[in-house]
């Protein structure tokens, strides 16, 4: 007995089915990604992350933006929503119909038990192919932590792991990130069965 073939999509067909769709799905070569319902820890966490990063974008050639801001990687063919972006200078769109950021300068993923693996290789290996990015946050959902990847000059990218009491610096803002804001009023296990 043999399986099926995945069934494999354009960009065109993908984008056509996103549109008509009440749910939001990524995309990565060829795949279509339901994006599931998250538990209240994530979204109580990407809520604060990004309420921090809307605070420290204030006065700046800056906009934060939540999940619902779909990027696109080009060179990849990704489609990722990711939990909250900061786009800096002039904002870049591709044509899609809702466009799709081109431009980001700072995203943040916040893991979960089905997401941590990919967000942490796969998806950031696709990040990194635009020139735009400057740092990704991975914001942990395990305990009070977050990997700070930061590019450097070279191209190459420089991690570090920041935990509760510290601050991640948060270069593209010229600002910083306190791990305890992030995790305020977050209890890791609520939700749970």
């Amino acid at each position: 007995m043999t399986s099926a073939a995945p069934l494999r999509f354009t960009e065109a067909e993908y984008l056509a089915l996103e549109a008509a769709s009440d749910t939001k799905h990524e995309y990565l070569a060829g795949e279509i990604i339901a994006m599931a319902g998250a538990r209240p820890p994530h979204n109580q966490l990407a809520a604060n992350a990004l309420a921090a990063l809307v605070s420290a974008s204030r006065g700046k050639p800056c906009a934060a933006m939540t999940s619902d801001q779909r990027v696109h990687v080009p060179g990849t063919r990704l489609y990722a929503y990711p939990d909250a972006i900061v786009a800096r200078g002039e904002r870049r769109y591709n044509d899609d119909n809702p466009p799709s950021l081109l431009n980001p300068s700072l995203i943040v993923e916040v893991t979960s038990d089905s997401t941590e693996e990919h967000d942490r290789g796969t998806k950031f290996l696709h990040y990194q192919a635009m020139e735009s990015l400057r740092e990704y946050l991975v914001v942990s959902h395990r305990e009070q932590r977050i990997d700070h990847h930061q590019r450097l000059e070279s191209g190459q990218w420089l991690v570090t792991t920041v935990r509760s009491g510290s601050k991640v610096p948060l270069l593209v803002l010229d600002s910083e990130l306190m791990v305890s804001d992030v995790y305020a009023g977050v209890d890791l296990r609520e939700g749970e069965r």
